[in-house]
């Protein structure tokens, strides 16, 4: 299944067709959420690449029925990683920082070709919820200087809860950005093929890794080493072995390159050779409909 999508969306993609772009932030294009559920128990996640940091604190909701705080967990898996970058186009798209969810976030994951059964829209809903509820830090640091945006990404969001507890379903049907987030978005939006990140939605290291190579390569002047060290830094969260990462981001790797066939890079002994490459997008203006 996943070998025929990504040969349909390698297909789209070379035809030359101009593409649905949506946007990712491009600390997030450097930064990694987590690829696993970390656990109730972890609260702060942390990422360092480059100059860009990232900082996550899971949070709480407050429960209509309970009139009590309840914990919500990190986000994880590819679902957060596609629902940021719906959030972020619609959001730049509309001009506003608010954006109405419950309508359009299913449209999305159609789009997507996502499945829609009960189970799918549960696990997209409980990862809107965990970002929501998350509190995230996103930072540049240069040399003496560094900047930072302190602030819940998602301002304010209304959470539906059902009666039964056992039926746990947060469903926001509206989000606010803080401003400090969206204008940063506006400043550092990178655009994504759509179609790539539907071909990609099974894994959150290709998502990850595809959303990296969008904003690095055009920006790559001559060839570029990234050492196997440093990759496993940046994509090996869960691997403490090189070699079984290798394997993994190799694989990877392959995948991202049937949706990025404008991709120019080479894989050695020594790490990940970057060459000049242009972007799977080419940069559009934003306009309100």
């Amino acid at each position: 299944m996943i070998e025929n999508r990504l040969l349909k969306a390698n297909l789209a993609i070379s035809s030359g067709d101009d593409p649905d772009a949506v946007f990712q932030h491009s600390i997030f294009c450097q930064t990694c959420m987590p690829y696993r559920d970390p656990g109730e128990e972890v609260r702060i996640w942390e990422r360092t690449q480059g100059f860009a940091h990232l900082r996550m604190e899971a949070g709480a909701a407050l429960n209509p029925h309970t009139k009590k705080w309840m914990d919500v967990g990190l986000p994880f898996g590819p679902k957060p990683r596609l629902i940021m970058a719906y959030l972020n186009t619609e959001a730049l798209r509309a001009g506003t920082p608010e954006i109405e969810v419950q309508d359009s976030l299913t449209a999305f994951i159609k789009r997507l070709n996502l499945s829609t059964d009960g189970r799918s829209i549960r696990t997209v809903r409980d990862q809107l919820a965990r970002l929501s509820a998350s509190d995230f830090r996103l930072g540049y640091a240069q040399g003496d200087e560094a900047t930072t945006i302190k602030a819940t990404i998602i301002m304010g969001f209304n959470l539906w809860f059902p009666k039964d507890l056992r039926q746990r379903v947060l469903w926001p049907s509206s989000v606010k950005f803080s401003q400090a987030y969206f204008e940063s978005l506006v400043q550092h939006a990178v655009p994504l093929n759509e179609t790539a990140l539907s071909a990609l939605s099974h894994s959150a290291m290709a998502l990850d890794i595809y959303a990296w190579m969008a904003q690095r390569l055009h920006r790559v002047r001559t060839r570029q080493l990234v050492p196997w060290v440093s990759l496993h830094d940046q994509f090996g969260q869960g691997y403490a072995r090189l070699r079984k990462f290798r394997e993994v981001f190799t694989t990877a790797l392959g995948q991202v390159a049937a949706v990025y066939p404008g991709a120019r890079f080479d894989l050695h002994e020594k790490g990940m050779y970057l060459q000049n490459s242009p972007p799977p997008v080419l940069k559009k203006l934003i306009t309100k409909p």
